[in-house]
């Protein structure tokens, strides 16, 4: 079991920057695949990024790829998002989830609970 909870997300303009942390509690956090989904209001909720348990794989939605960048630290059990270049569609909720037995997904077993992300124009 692994508990998840997001930090950093807050108001910012357009082509500004913003890094979000996904810290977790429980064991063996280097053994999961780790990732970010979002929902905007009235949207489905949608895949972010994702990244392997050895960090050796990265994968991005189309609309984030080259803005955005995924990274952990196993020794802080700690997972970050880098988001540059924001634009006022990035604007939603933004989850956290860690799989153990295969690629996150949203089916994923483990989620936080979200953090608010609002770029304005």
């Amino acid at each position: 079991q692994v508990q998840l909870v997001e930090s950093g997300g807050g108001t910012v303009q357009a082509g500004g920057s913003l890094r979000l942390s996904c810290a977790a509690s429980g064991q063996f956090f280097s053994n999961y695949d780790l990732g970010w989904f979002r929902q905007a209001p009235g949207k489905d909720r949608e895949f972010v990024a994702s990244i392997s348990r050895n960090g050796g794989t990265t994968r991005f939605a189309y609309s984030v790829k080259d803005r955005f960048t995924i990274s952990r630290d196993d020794n802080k059990n700690t997972m970050y998002l880098q988001m540059n270049s924001l634009k006022p569609e990035d604007t939603a909720v933004y989850y956290c989830v860690a799989d153990w037995e295969t690629e996150v997904s949203l089916r994923a077993p483990f989620w936080g609970q979200g953090t608010q992300v609002t770029v304005s124009s």
